[in-house]
């Protein structure tokens, strides 16, 4: 099973961070975030990881190479016009291949064990989800039985950022830019997508201010 890291944003709440360093670079308790992902997927046994870059995407395969110190092989898919969370995965399917592939956002600190997704895939996609934190209280989705459903005021989760993906689930989708939500909403009525609730550790790594929370949280572990 192979897996995707979502690394093309441009940080810009992150500046003047990012101003010189793309965010998936950015230190939290002295180690790039990107490297907690990758050694992560490497111990839960995934050896191909594919990631897509745009802002200062040089410094990612300069920094990060063919990935052989973290124990995988890595393949960029850069990109020269933003395209968004949907359209950087269309683009890199031709690295993903023809089976279920995880995929994780870049910019979340996690400890996450990824191996509990080397499972059989039903449906389209499976969603790893969170209690909302302090910064996204309404929620994206709601949970029952292990099935993904539009969210319901009284009982809703947040996307974690950590999902895995059928690549029929882009069949309908053209290049460009696009967003996943919408993707994912559209399976989500079709009944094809799964969840499960995470309770562990996690931070959505996408300000300052969250940033200083993931060094008090690894201070404390």
């Amino acid at each position: 099973m192979r897996a995707m890291i979502l690394a093309a944003g441009k940080g810009e709440r992150m500046r003047p961070l990012t101003l010189h360093t793309p965010k998936p670079l950015i230190q939290v308790a002295g180690v790039p975030l990107i490297e907690y992902h990758l050694r992560a997927l490497a111990r839960a046994g995934f050896r191909e990881v594919v990631i897509n870059h745009a802002w200062l995407g040089e410094k990612i395969e300069a920094h990060l190479g063919d990935g052989e110190r973290f124990g995988v092989h890595i393949q960029y898919s850069p990109e020269t016009q933003p395209l968004e969370t949907g359209g950087g995965i269309l683009q890199a399917l031709k690295y993903l291949g023809d089976k279920p592939f995880v995929v994780v956002n870049g910019d979340i600190w996690t400890d996450y064990d990824f191996s509990a997704l080397q499972q059989p895939l039903e449906g389209l996609a499976h969603l790893v989800l969170m209690d909302n934190p302090e910064h996204h209280p309404e929620g994206d989705f709601s949970l029952q039985q292990n099935r993904v459903l539009a969210p319901d005021a009284a009982a809703t989760l947040t996307y974690s950022g950590i999902a895995v993906l059928h690549p029929q689930l882009f069949a309908d989708c053209f290049g460009g830019a696009f967003k996943l939500a919408p993707v994912l909403r559209q399976a989500i009525a079709q009944g094809q997508v799964s969840g499960e609730h995470f309770a562990g550790h996690w931070i959505d790594v996408g300000t300052q201010e969250r940033l200083t929370a993931a060094e008090a949280l690894l201070a404390s572990l």
